[in-house]
């Protein structure tokens, strides 16, 4: 298990310690995501007409749908993962089956030229054999 972290941030201007299992610099960046969403919000007039509770309970509205979509865009592509696993593992099941077409054929084909030369060399034999008479 990894060790616990102490981190000082800042948020809103004041200074917080953070403890954890992440690292500083998660940490920091996690106070300045939080800094940023504040600052992005402090520029709309209706928010800035909010009591200091309603703004609160906003920003953490706005950070949850943030989770919420990052979420829901990680099943997504976890979907899709899957689905292009399904499809290589598919095509590879082709490709061997392909394979083994492939060899059967090139043994069948093997085969009928054996088959040729002898009958060829009969052929060959029976004409032969027909002169001679």
């Amino acid at each position: 298990m990894t060790d616990k972290t102490d981190t000082q941030v800042v948020i809103a201007g004041r200074v917080l310690h953070l403890s954890g299992y992440e690292t500083a610099e998660y940490q920091q960046r996690i106070a300045s995501y939080i800094n940023d969403m504040m600052a992005e919000y402090a520029k709309i007039q209706s928010y800035q007409n909010q009591p200091e509770d309603m703004k609160a309970i906003l920003l953490e509205i706005n950070i949850a749908d943030d989770y919420f979509k990052a979420k829901k865009q990680i099943d997504l592509l976890n979907q899709e993962l899957d689905d292009k696993e399904k499809e290589i593992y598919d095509l590879k099941h082709d490709l061997v089956a392909a394979q083994m077409r492939l060899e059967t054929m090139t043994q069948q084909v093997a085969d009928l030229q054996k088959n040729l030369a002898e009958n060829a060399k009969k052929i060959v034999q029976l004409e032969t054999q027909l002169k001679g008479k």
